[in-house]
C-alpha cells in the first residue's frame, strides 16, 4: 500500500534534531536537476561555487544573526565552512539579484485578473475576448484598456500589450480584439522571463520543504504533496498530463478569485505584510529498469514521516 499523506497543517511534537547524513544524502539528488540546468546552459563549477559560498554568506547573515550582535565574519565561517577571507569579501561584494522589469509583474496580474473576474470571463468560465480600448468595443463591455487600468496606473495599456504579445501569451486580432492564448501567464518567447519564474517558483517550493524539516520546528507544516504513478506507458502517461493541466486550469481560477478579495480586504485592514504562492508541477520521465513497482497513491510531505520525540 502507499503512504498515507499525514496532515500538512499537523504541528510537529519535539525539539528535532539536525540530520546531517540526511540533508547531504537529500542534496545529492537535488543537485542533478541544478547540474542539468548548469551543463545545458554553459555554467561551470568555478561559477557555482561562488554561488554556494555567496548563498551560504547571505543566509548565515540574514537568518542566522544573533539578536541585536548580527555575525560576525568567523561566526559565519564556523556555521557555513566558508574561509574567513571569502565570507569578508562575499559580504562587500555588490548584490546582483535577479530583477523582473516593471512590466513582467504587472502583466503577470493583468493575466491573472483576466482568467479570475467574472466580468472578464464568458458563461463557460473561459477568458472573454477583449476590445483593445473602450472607443473598439460595445458599450457597457470589459475592455483590455480597462482590465490594465484596475491593476495598475503607471503603464499604459499599448505598452502592457505589446508585452504580452511579444511573450506569446495574448493575440492581437484584426478586428480590434485581443484574444488571450494561454489559460496562465505561460510566456512562449520570453527566456528571461521564463528563468525569473523558475526562480520564483523552484526558490518557494524548496523554501517550504526546508521550513517543515527545519530542527525544532514547532509550527504548523507547510502544504508540500504530490501524488504519483509508475508503470506507465507512455500514451497513458501524455493522459495524465492532460488531465493535470485541466484540473489546474480549474483550481488556479478558483484560486485567484479568492486571493482577489484576500488582497482587498489586507490592503483596507492596512495588513499588507504577507505574500503567498500556490503552484503546481508535472513530471514525467522514463522508469528506471528494474525499479520496484509501487502503486499510485499520494506522498506525504517530508517533515511529516518521521518526527524525533
Amino acid at each position: 500500500m502507499p503512504p498515507r499523506p499525514e496532515n500538512p497543517d499537523s504541528t510537529p511534537s519535539g525539539a528535532g534534531l539536525p540530520e546531517p547524513a540526511l540533508a547531504a544524502q537529500a542534496l545529492s539528488q537535488l543537485l542533478r536537476p541544478l547540474a542539468r540546468l548548469m551543463i545545458d546552459h554553459g555554467v561551470q563549477l568555478p561559477a557555482m561555487l561562488e554561488l554556494l559560498k555567496s548563498a551560504l554568506v547571505d543566509e548565515a547573515q540574514e537568518a542566522y544573526a544573533l539578536d541585536h550582535k548580527g555575525s560576525s565574519d568567523t561566526r559565519i565561517a564556523l556555521l557555513t565552512g566558508v574561509h574567513r577571507k571569502d565570507v569578508r569579501r562575499l559580504r562587500d561584494a555588490p548584490h546582483l539579484a535577479q530583477e523582473p522589469s516593471n512590466m513582467l509583474p504587472l502583466a503577470a496580474s493583468v493575466v491573472a485578473r483576466w482568467i479570475s473576474d467574472p466580468r472578464f470571463l464568458n458563461t463557460d468560465q473561459s477568458p472573454r475576448l477583449l476590445a483593445r480600448t473602450p472607443g473598439r468595443g460595445t458599450a457597457g463591455e470589459p475592455d483590455f484598456t480597462a482590465l490594465v487600468a484596475e491593476i495598475s496606473r503607471d503603464l499604459g495599456a499599448r505598452s502592457v500589450l505589446d508585452e504580452l504579445v511579444r511573450l506569446g501569451v495574448v493575440e492581437r486580432r484584426d478586428d480590434g480584439m485581443v484574444a488571450l492564448r494561454v489559460s496562465g501567464f505561460v510566456p512562449q518567447d520570453g527566456r528571461g522571463e521564463s528563468f525569473y519564474f523558475l526562480t520564483a517558483n523552484l526558490a518557494d517550493h524548496l523554501s517550504t520543504s526546508v521550513h517543515n524539516l527545519k530542527p525544532g520546528q514547532t509550527g504548523p507544516l507547510m502544504l508540500e504533496q504530490s501524488a504519483f504513478a509508475q508503470g506507465l506507458s507512455a500514451d497513458q502517461a501524455g493522459q495524465l498530463h492532460a488531465l493535470a493541466r485541466r484540473l489546474w486550469a480549474k483550481t488556479l481560477q478558483q484560486f485567484l478569485q479568492t486571493a482577489a478579495v484576500a488582497e482587498q480586504r489586507s490592503a483596507a485592514s492596512g495588513d499588507e505584510s504577507h505574500r503567498v504562492r500556490f503552484g503546481v508541477y508535472f513530471y514525467d520521465t522514463q522508469q528506471e529498469q528494474g525499479a520496484p513497482a509501487i502503486e499510485a497513491g499520494p506522498v506525504p510531505a517530508p517533515a511529516a514521516r518521521k518526527v524525533k520525540k
